[in-house]
């Protein structure tokens, strides 16, 4: 069975107790932990091996829960790698996730916890009953978040037939072609019986499109891949065939059902950076985005996320990639003569590519800052090993697909998801295109398995953890890593930096 996908937090605290909702905790879950601080437990963990710290992350969700502090003890089970416990601990893990995942409202949290099910492990019929019941209730929830949307009985049976709409001329040419060409490959790579029929987005309106995948027996579409034509169609009530647009539409929620929305999206990012600055122990940032577009949403995003997590944003810099970058560090860390003033800043969020990123670290330590951490996206990373060029960047910390980082994402490139395609298509010249030919390879791999995403399970892509949210939208979830000596390492932690202590 695939993986499940973590849940977030959604529900505060005081929203609990008004709706009376309580934590009972099965007596097997708590009857072990040590009387300690569960402050200092996860300071611990921190600086522990990934065994003793997800230990220490358990003992410290216990307590927070002794405690009635949910929030706190949720956010401790669902920081900890569960895979690092041994089996009796993994199920108290289980138990105790799953319930507070359950009176936060939080049913992807469930059905995380409840993967122990399939793992063969040494456990009660009282505790196997209690998991199982949680996941029907998870499963339930979800059904019920939109259940027309998720109603797809065409699934039943395997797809066979696929029709993609990409443009083969115009100014998303390069970008749709490279996307082709790894659909293309990793359906060849497959030996899939899959029918592919490709169909020009450029030359024919969305109701022709539909009209030559539906005489082809089509039974998904992958695309299209402009903005606005996504945009178009989730203003539909309902699109012709269950659709799996390569883009984002610009509504802030899609009306059509059936039509389900994938890309590489810097506002996902974005969003994940804050989470883990948040769980890293940050709680005022600085943000320096471009003065553009692109840096006015992503950065918008990292702030809303960040707003919500209950972080404060000390300073936001919109700089232009044209000027000094020092300029932009002494606006942002409020640089006083040649020293930066650091008394309300914990962290940097940072949105750049390769060239300038790769100035900021050198600058901050001109400024007496050589420890600020920085939280960055994937697009400071070329895709490519080149230590000398990326030396300056050691220590910085960033997200990016599998396929880009595979010693810091799964421990090495043979343990990939589809190796035997990212092999073929890794040869390819155009290293800008590579992260678009993995999303490529997600598309294939959504369309032909979106009934395990509709019944709120999750996929293991090339582009990072895939799940299915409420309003029809993929969602990434990328690995971290961080450069040392150039080259972007993993982190063998669960804390990707240590707070100061107080």
């Amino acid at each position: 069975m695939k993986p499940l996908t973590r849940g977030l937090l959604t529900l505060t605290l005081t929203a609990l107790f008004m709706a009376g909702c309580a934590v009972q905790q099965p007596p097997d879950v708590v009857d072990r932990v040590p009387d300690q601080d569960p402050n200092r437990l996860l300071s611990q963990a921190q600086e522990q091996a990934p065994a003793q710290a997800a230990q220490s992350r358990l003992e410290a969700a216990n307590l927070y829960a002794r405690q009635g502090l949910r929030d706190e003890a949720f956010a401790a089970a669902d920081a900890l790698d569960a895979e690092q416990l041994s089996e009796s601990d993994r199920v108290r893990w289980a138990l105790l996730y799953s319930e507070l995942a359950r009176a936060l409202d939080e049913p992807r949290a469930v059905l995380k916890a409840a993967t122990v099910l399939d793992q063969e492990l040494r456990m009660s019929a009282e505790q196997q009953q209690t998991l199982q019941e949680r996941r029907r209730w998870a499963r339930n929830a979800l059904d019920q978040l939109d259940p027309e949307r998720f109603a797809l009985p065409e699934f039943t049976v395997d797809v066979k037939r696929i029709a993609v709409f990409l443009p083969e001329s115009g100014p998303l040419r390069n970008v749709a072609s490279a996307i082709a060409t790894a659909i293309r490959r990793h359906h060849d790579m497959q030996n899939s019986d899959v029918q592919l029929r490709f169909i020009d987005a450029s030359q024919h309106g969305l109701d022709a499109l539909y009209d030559k995948a539906e005489q082809m027996g089509a039974q998904i579409v992958i695309g299209p891949l402009d903005k606005d034509q996504v945009t178009t169609l989730e203003q539909r009530e309902s699109v012709p065939l269950p659709t799996l647009a390569l883009n984002y539409g610009r509504n802030s929620r899609s009306q059509a059902t059936r039509l389900f929305q994938f890309g590489l999206s810097a506002e996902d990012e974005a969003r994940q950076a804050a989470r883990r600055a948040w769980q890293d122990g940050h709680r005022q940032m600085v943000l320096m985005v471009p003065d553009n577009d692109w840096g006015r949403r992503v950065g918008e995003s990292f702030w809303n996320e960040w707003s919500e997590q209950g972080g404060d944003v000390t300073n936001a810099v919109r700089y232009n990639p044209e000027r000094p970058v020092s300029n932009t560090v002494q606006t942002a860390l409020n640089v006083r003569g040649e020293r930066a003033q650091l008394q309300n800043i914990d962290a940097l969020f940072l949105l750049a590519v390769p060239d300038y990123a790769r100035q900021v670290p050198p600058t901050l330590d001109y400024y007496y800052a050589p420890d600020l951490p920085i939280y960055a996206t994937s697009h400071l990373y070329e895709g490519r090993h080149q230590p000398r060029l990326d030396q300056d960047l050691d220590d910085v910390m960033f997200m990016d697909i599998p396929w880009q980082i595979p010693d810091a994402a799964v421990g090495g490139e043979e343990i990939l998801p589809f190796y035997a395609t990212y092999q073929a298509l890794r040869k390819v010249d155009d290293v800008s295109m590579f992260s678009l030919m993995a999303m490529g390879v997600d598309a294939y791999e959504i369309a032909t398995n979106l009934a395990i995403l509709t019944n709120a399970e999750s996929l293991n892509g090339a582009t990072g953890q895939l799940y299915l949210t409420a309003d029809g939208r993929i969602y990434r979830e990328l690995p971290w890593a961080k450069f040392q000596n150039g080259i972007p390492a993993p982190i063998l932690i669960p804390g990707l930096s240590t707070p100061d202590e107080e």
